[in-house]
């Protein structure tokens, strides 16, 4: 007996040994190599850049050259947020579960789906300049230094950064903005009902009824032309709706070449430019879109190979490779997974659960995004402005621009795809049919555009491209393909800014903060509409309830921190009214009351509670009422109801520009942060210095010219001094 323990106790040694060996995977730590920091070294050398903050901590960064510019901000941002620009790194070269474990499988595994890196490859050998090469090189070059300098801050076994990984940040995140991850999860889902679009000659039309829902993400634009304001000036309100925290929170950059670049705005972490903001010409504000830029073709298999697909009557096979996943178990072991990934004539292919499909969406196999963005920065006028808008790479995303001129426009921006008409591209496609198959997108002019249109004030909020404006100004549905598939919702803040500018009265820079801040929601809202629903329910069953329908039903619909009904009034509405973000089914409403009013009272007891008291800015030691609710113009949006049955905000209004220009063409530019500059360190004087402002509803003045920076600097310095 004692032979055989000993015996199975050897064999299970050896097995863990083997299982050990299998999985070892050290992570080697580059940064910690004298070599590798001398060469770092070496190429920051070629880099002439001089970094001053001011005494909010926001960098601006002067240099000779575009690219020394560039070098500075991946530096900068590096000393702010490394963190997450690691973070990101790892993500898009599919190396994320390596750190985070099995949760980001998925992740490393769709860098494969999607073909990442075979376009950044192709795309950095035909089509990506050399201008734009050296700007995403230098902003690598400036992450290494910081990393060279701080080896101990990076990941073991992180590479030093190249240009690459740079672009492949843009041809990974970009799908996402218009909602591709919907897609993919629903796909993976146990259950999927197809709803395939027939023939549209067919004698009749039938499919598998299940509803989709639709992402309203955030963001709200505004602009005003010189002769609908007040006093002559243009203006334009940047007001983007991000996550607080993470890999696409807004950081604050100046950027300063002597080959033009002047731009002040918002970057995520890995980009080298600004994503929107101002320079001394113009301005632009983004707000995320929602056309349908995905389309599924449902694959038949081979029921006798199940390597091939039906196409035009014939069998085809899929083309197949492999990716490994190395998903991290704990220190240097990594346990390493095979998966295959499949292409189709459509592209990417799901194998799963309830069938095969193929994918073919916007920005498949483009890399050209960040040379987009960085025209963008350097156009000087609303000309260079729309040519650059001309190149179409990227795939989604409203512009609302304003400019010195007084110009202002809209730009309902997509790469929509091409696709034949009469077909319901909503739906699910046939993949056996090669005709289906589109090549290319709809050229610049045929997508909505509005260009200074005689009411003097363009807006979005995410919602129709069709509401953007007063009324006989607005683009016609009949004027573009429905192949399109634009959107024809209306969030509750498009509806407030139609209410609040559409009287044709002067919009003055007062009046625009008054709309920008606005809590209210629409008497046409969801909100609304279950309130009035449930004040119009037979509550006799139900006494105990009276008094707080009598609370909710004094409620004006606005969020302002003093508000005594706003509590029990979001607390009702939130989750319907966040359900086509959050895809959440919320209870019925009658439901809903009763949880908002058991909720105050077993937490504050009482239902007559100041909003304030409930809504709430938090950052490390700082806990602040704010005002505003989900999908109001102010607005905020929290993960859930905390323990504390606080609505702590994790994103909505974030870093935010009131740009104008006045009739001789000064400038003007107020900004304001939700945080500060200091992303994660919290024993920065900077790490949420700004948030008293941003609750206060106030601004700061952006500094834009170099002896007034100077004047305030609280750092003055070159990256490469800074030991």
């Amino acid at each position: 007996m004692k032979r055989w323990f000993l015996t199975g106790a050897a064999l299970l040694l050896i097995v863990i040994c083997v299982a050990a060996l299998w999985m070892w995977n050290p992570r080697e730590k580059e940064f910690h190599s004298k070599q590798t920091q001398n060469s770092v070294a070496l190429q920051a050398d070629n880099y002439t850049v001089e970094i001053i903050r001011d005494q909010y901590g926001v960098p601006h960064i002067f240099g000779p050259r575009d690219q020394d510019v560039s070098f500075g901000l991946g530096y900068a941002h590096a000393q702010d947020d490394f963190e997450t620009i690691q973070e990101i790194v790892a993500a898009t070269r599919g190396d994320l579960a390596r750190y985070r474990g099995l949760s980001a499988a998925p992740t490393d595994y769709i860098v494969a789906l999607l073909k990442v890196w075979e376009t950044v490859d192709a795309g950095w050998e035909t089509t990506i300049p050399n201008t734009v090469k050296e700007v995403a090189n230098a902003y690598a070059h400036g992450v290494n230094l910081y990393a060279a300098q701080n080896p101990k801050a990076v990941w073991p076994g992180l590479t030093t950064l190249t240009g690459k990984d740079v672009v492949a940040g843009f041809v990974f995140r970009t799908p996402f903005f218009y909602g591709m991850d919907e897609t993919l999860l629903a796909l993976n889902a146990n259950e999927y009902a197809q709803q395939i679009a027939l023939d549209p000659g067919a004698a009749r039309q039938s499919f598998v009824p299940a509803p989709r829902t639709m992402a309203k993400r955030g963001s709200n634009a505004i602009a005003v032309a010189p002769e609908r304001s007040s006093d002559g000036h243009s203006r334009l309100f940047i007001n983007s709706h991000q996550p607080l925290t993470g890999p696409v929170a807004w950081y604050e950059a100046h950027l300063v070449s002597e080959e033009g670049l002047d731009i002040t705005g918002g970057t995520f972490p890995g980009a080298p430019i600004i994503l929107h903001g101002f320079n001394r010409n113009l301005a632009w504000a983004n707000t995320v879109n929602a056309p349908d830029l995905v389309d599924t073709y449902v694959l038949t298999v081979n029921p006798k190979n199940k390597n091939q697909y039906l196409l035009d009557g014939k069998w085809v096979e899929f083309e197949k490779t492999k990716v490994t996943l190395r998903i991290g178990v704990w220190g240097p072991f990594a346990l390493r997974v095979k998966r295959d990934v499949f292409e189709s004539a459509h592209g990417p292919v799901m194998k799963t659960k309830h069938g095969v499909y193929a994918l073919r969406y916007a920005g498949q196999g483009e890399a050209r995004q960040l040379e987009q963005y960085y025209r963008l920065n350097k156009a000087t006028d609303m000309a260079e402005f729309l040519q650059a808008m001309a190149m179409n790479a990227l795939p989604s995303i409203n512009y609302v621009y304003a400019d010195r001129a007084g110009n202002i426009g809209f730009i309902h921006n997509g790469q929509f795809p091409d696709r034949v008409e009469g077909w319901d591209w909503r739906h699910e496609l046939p993949g056996d049919r090669s005709d289906l198959i589109w090549d290319g997108y709809l050229s610049f002019d045929k997508l909505p555009i509005l260009i200074n249109p005689e009411s003097g004030v363009i807006w979005n909020a995410n919602n129709t491209p069709f509401l953007a404006t007063g009324a006989g100004d607005n683009l016609n549905p009949d004027d573009f393909s429905e192949t399109m598939g634009l959107q024809d919702n209306n969030t509750n803040r498009a509806l407030r800014l139609q209410e609040l500018t559409g009287d044709g009265e002067p919009i003055s820079r007062e009046r625009l903060l008054e709309i920008k801040f606005d809590n209210r929601y629409s008497d046409r809202s969801i909100a609304a509409e279950v309130v009035k629903d449930l004040l119009d329910e037979d509550w006799s069953d139900e006494p105990r309830l009276s008094g707080a329908l009598q609370h909710l039903s004094e409620w004006n619909f606005r969020t302002d921190i003093d508000n005594h009904q706003a509590a029990l009034g979001v607390l009702t509405t939130i989750r319907e009214v966040t359900f086509p973000l959050t895809h959440i089914p919320p209870p019925d409403r009658k439901t809903a009351f009763r949880e908002a009013v058991d909720l105050l009272m077993e937490n504050y007891g009482t239902i007559d509670v100041p909003w304030g008291e409930v809504s709430r800015l938090r950052r490390g030691d700082l806990d602040l009422p704010v005002s505003g609710a989900p999908d109001v113009l102010r607005a905020m949006y929290p993960k859930d109801v905390g323990e504390d049955a606080k609505l702590a905000a994790i994103a909505g209004d974030s870093w935010m520009a009131l740009v104008s220009w006045d009739p001789n063409g000064v400038q003007r530019a107020d900004v304001v942060h939700q945080f500060g500059s200091a992303t994660l360190d919290s024993n920065s004087p900077h790490y949420a210095d700004q948030m008293q402002l941003f609750v206060d509803e106030k601004f700061r003045s952006a500094l834009l010219n170099k002896d007034d920076i100077i004047a305030g600097a609280t750092q003055r310095y070159r990256p490469q001094d800074n030991n």
